[in-house]
């Protein structure tokens, strides 16, 4: 079942709803791999994932689009960029940011304690929030999901679409992992700008254990209204494939020992050269769709035995 609302299409594959804009063209699997740079410490990652920042800042005028990664992977270049704010240094770079999530549970209210949000502006801090040209979070406390993703959606696209995309990895079961929160088996395809996925008990576990692990300040009716959670929001492959660069950075695999496993089938998966087939591999291991993208950066610990 498919029905347009607004500019974007709405698909169903079950129970997952993906948003997508009409899109003609066929799916022509380009690999370009992924060559991961090895680094030593967290401060490093979070050093060249900034650099990277730099480099797009350099290179092009007026508005910088950003899509925060969540989570342990890019909480260095958060407390990077949360130092600069409390300087002068490069408000004149900050003033240029718009800045997006990229995933979220809901429906939840925008004040939980395990809200990505908060997580953010824990570790970035107020002046850092305060500096920058816009904030634009995936709104989780509507009751109308499918609409305030399409209304962050719309925004995204009027102001041209992701200069990088700050993305993780994320490990799942038979060796497969997922990439902002594409699920394996979520049904996403190539032209997929977001999705709303069913949640699972096992990832509403993950998610707070992880944030209380990382120090966020939560209370029990932040638990309990988080474990109530029944969706996932999350970019989808199109807004991968479609942003100007993609920067990675895994760093926890002592913590998360399943990503050696799942990043290495990343690496080393070869693309059957028959497009559905590719497009299958691609639905069973959602991590390999970084491989499609000529300009991604991909920054790793030693950790990772890569």
């Amino acid at each position: 079942m498919s029905k347009t609302i607004s500019t974007f299409t709405r698909q169903e594959d079950n129970n997952n709803v993906w948003l997508s804009k009409p899109n003609t063209n066929d799916f022509n699997i380009t690999d370009y791999g992924i060559t991961p740079t090895v680094l030593n410490t967290e401060a490093e990652v979070g050093q060249a994932m900034l650099n990277e920042l730099y480099k797009t800042a350099e290179a092009k005028e007026g508005d910088i689009n950003i899509a925060l990664l969540g989570g342990r992977g890019a909480q260095q270049l958060h407390r990077l960029l949360g130092e600069l704010a409390k300087s002068n240094e490069q408000d004149a770079l900050l003033a240029r940011l718009n800045v997006f999530t990229q995933d979220a549970l809901a429906p939840m209210g925008m004040a939980n304690g395990f809200s990505f949000v908060r997580d953010f502006e824990r570790i970035l801090g107020d002046a850092f929030f305060k500096k920058i040209k816009s904030f634009t979070p995936m709104q989780t406390d509507t009751q109308d999901l499918e609409s305030a993703l399409i209304d962050y959606l719309t925004k995204l696209e009027n102001l041209g679409g992701l200069d990088i995309f700050f993305i993780g990895h994320g490990p799942e079961a038979q060796q497969a992992s997922h990439l902002a929160y594409i699920k394996p088996f979520s049904g996403a395809q190539y032209h997929h700008v977001a999705g709303i996925i069913p949640i699972s008990s096992s990832i509403l576990e993950h998610h707070i254990s992880k944030f209380k692990a990382g120090g966020s300040v939560v209370s029990g009716s932040d638990e309990q209204e988080c474990r109530a959670a029944e969706y996932i929001l999350t970019l989808g492959p199109a807004a991968i494939l479609q942003a100007k660069k993609i920067v990675q950075s895994v760093v926890d695999a002592d913590s998360a020992p399943a990503k050696v496993e799942t990043y290495a089938n990343v690496l080393n998966t070869t693309f059957n050269p028959n497009p559905k087939e590719a497009l299958q591999q691609l639905n069973a291991n959602p991590g390999l769709w970084i491989r499609l993208h000529p300009n991604a950066k991909s920054f790793v610990l030693t950790n990772l035995g890569v």
